[in-house]
C-alpha cells in the first residue's frame, strides 16, 4: 500500500481516537477503544512516513484528525459550527490539499 493510503488510514484512526477519548469521559468502556485506535493510528503513520516526508505526513495527519473531530463533534455532540469555523475548516482543508500537491513524488522505501 502506498504512503498516502497509510496516511489516510492513520487520519481516520486519529478521528476515531479523539472520539473515543471524548466518549471515555463518561463511559469507561471507551478507554480500550481509545488505546487501540491510538496504536493503529501511530502504526499507520509510521508506515506513511517511510515514503512521505515527516513534516508533510504529520501536518496532514493532524489536519485530518482536526477536521474529522470537528465534524464528529458537531454531528455526535452538538458542537456549534459557526460560519467562521466553517470558513477556517475550509482553509485548513485547502492547506492540507496544498501540502499534498506540493510534496514531491514518493521516494523508494528504505529499510
Amino acid at each position: 500500500m502506498n504512503g498516502w493510503l497509510w496516511l489516510g488510514l492513520a487520519g481516520l484512526f486519529e478521528v476515531g481516537m479523539a472520539t473515543a477519548l471524548k466518549l471515555s469521559q463518561t463511559q469507561q468502556s471507551f478507554t480500550l477503544a481509545f488505546v487501540v485506535l491510538a496504536v493503529l493510528s501511530f502504526e499507520c503513520l509510521a508506515k506513511a512516513i517511510r515514503t512521505i516526508p515527516l513534516s508533510t505526513a504529520y501536518a496532514i495527519w493532524t489536519g485530518i484528525g482536526a477536521v474529522g473531530a470537528v465534524g464528529l463533534g458537531a454531528t455526535l455532540f452538538g458542537e456549534a459550527l459557526s460560519p467562521l469555523r466553517l470558513g477556517l475548516l475550509a482553509a485548513l482543508i485547502a492547506a492540507l490539499i496544498g501540502l499534498k500537491l506540493a510534496t514531491p513524488g514518493e521516494p523508494p522505501a528504505t529499510k
